[in-house]
């Protein structure tokens, strides 16, 4: 990933079948930065931005609010839908059973 990006340079990152345009990029970006997660650096008169957290912490906000607002906190609906109705490849699926197994043992010996 980029370490520090003008705008542009996040737009053209994404590939042209995203359908994403510029306006689109540069509003996400000064959300991103209202909400604390992006540096912004002036050079001359372009804006330069560079990641304030780690990413996984930005997905796990984001997905807990997303599951706050549209699920109630309820976290099976939207596991479910990801995995029934996305693509998920046979790794991945594996991925999530050792996942499953392993949280299940720790849950298991816990109690």
């Amino acid at each position: 990933g980029l370490k520090h990006a003008t705008v542009r340079e996040v737009f053209d990152s994404f590939p042209a079948s995203r359908g994403i345009d510029f306006t689109t990029v540069q509003t996400y970006l000064r959300r991103l930065e209202k909400k604390g997660y992006v540096n912004v650096k002036l050079e001359g008169r372009t804006r330069v931005y560079s990641p304030r957290i780690k990413p996984r912490t930005v997905i796990r906000e984001t997905v807990d609010d997303l599951v706050d607002r549209l699920f109630a906190g309820e976290t099976f609906p939207l596991m479910q839908h990801l995995i029934e109705d996305r693509q998920v490849s046979r790794a991945d699926l594996d991925a999530l059973k050792t996942l499953l197994d392993q949280l299940t043992e720790e849950r298991d010996a816990a109690d």
